[in-house]
């Protein structure tokens, strides 16, 4: 299993969803289990629930800094 793509699985459905993103925040495990279809190893759904929480966070910060960008020229 590549756990990037994974990730970036897990990322697109919950940002096209905002249903999802919610009861990511919830149940982040049924979640990611729902949405990769397989019952994972703790250590495992761990690590991607770590890694789309920092996705969705970074792609958060993006947004931000670019609504920011125009401002300070």
């Amino acid at each position: 299993m590549d756990m990037k793509e994974q990730i970036s699985k897990v990322v697109e459905e919950i940002t096209a969803n905002p249903n999802i993103k919610e009861q990511f925040e919830k149940e982040p495990v049924k979640v990611i289990e729902k949405l990769i279809g397989v019952d994972l190893p703790d250590d495992i759904v761990m690590k991607v629930i770590d890694g789309v929480k920092a996705k969705l966070t970074l792609d958060d910060v993006s947004k931000v800094a670019g609504a920011f960008k125009g401002v300070f020229k």
